[in-house]
């Protein structure tokens, strides 16, 4: 079930790879995911130090949050891949001109996991291109509905 998504990564980039890692979250960033109260529009994905990071995610806090705690709305948070994965992601971005995009939060038999792209960016004309094309498949969908 998906939490929120980041649908800006899809016009900006050609997505060729997805990996599903898991989060480390605090007890009242958890609970402010579960009301929804998360945004990744802005947010990115850097690799520093063999290790994998999302920043820029604003999770906003619960007024009913605990009390103990100060809540960074926008701290730097850690992801968890497989070895294997983390190899690869780290090569393809260093050597291969690739970048990390965050492309959605979704639960995962009840933990909280983070969808990422390895993306290419789109320059202007691919953007029109897919945005004329998309206008077409509306166009023609339309034209068969209204035949039948």
């Amino acid at each position: 079930m998906s939490i929120v998504q980041n649908r800006k990564a899809y016009h900006d980039y050609f997505i060729e790879e997805k990996y599903e890692a898991g989060m480390v979250l605090e007890g009242w960033e958890v609970k402010s995911i579960r009301a929804g109260r998360v945004q990744i529009a802005e947010a990115y994905v850097i690799v520093k130090d063999g290790a994998v990071y999302l920043i820029g995610c604003h999770i906003t806090p619960l007024t009913s949050a605990s009390t103990h705690v100060r809540p960074d709305p926008t701290r730097t948070r850690k992801l968890l891949l497989e070895e294997e994965e983390l190899e690869r992601l780290i090569g393809k971005v260093e050597r291969a001109g690739y970048t990390l995009v965050p492309l959605d939060l979704h639960f995962r038999k009840g933990w909280i996991k983070a969808e990422i792209g390895l993306a290419k960016g789109k320059k202007q004309h691919d953007k029109r291109e897919a945005e004329k094309e998309r206008d077409w498949q509306r166009e023609k969908q339309r034209l068969l509905r209204a035949r039948n």
